[in-house]
């Protein structure tokens, strides 16, 4: 599945259910990883537990399984990685804790291969 389709799926599958404040990052020139993060919130544990789970059921009907998930027990959040597309969902306090968006905006581009802040190389891996 092309990473726009992925991301979109896991987009319609966090709207579906409320999910608050869904973001998405493109991560592709920092990380090797994955390519977007999409950080959403829920109101309670159990919402951030149904919001993950919807995520990894859409994606399981598309044909894509996730390739892990963390935090599914604990419920303040709950990571669901994708490959392409990594979802983060989180209680609002966690999310202000950890602050992803700005931590991935912080970070220099291509960082693994030694850019400096003003370089920008293109990494297809």
């Amino acid at each position: 599945m092309q990473t726009d389709s992925l991301k979109s799926l896991v987009v319609e599958a966090l709207e579906e259910l409320k999910a608050r404040d869904v973001v998405e990052l493109d991560v592709a020139a920092l990380t090797s990883v994955t390519d977007v993060m999409v950080v959403a919130c829920g109101t309670s544990s159990r919402h951030v537990s149904a919001l993950a789970g919807n995520v990894i059921e859409k994606a399981k009907e598309a044909g894509v399984r996730p390739l892990g998930v963390e935090g599914q027990q604990g419920g303040d959040w709950v990571l669901v990685d994708l490959g392409d597309v990594v979802a983060h969902v989180m209680m609002p306090e966690t999310r202000q804790l950890y602050d992803l968006e700005r931590l991935w905006s912080d970070l220099p581009v291509d960082r693994q291969q030694g850019a400096s802040h003003g370089e920008r190389h293109e990494s297809h891996g």
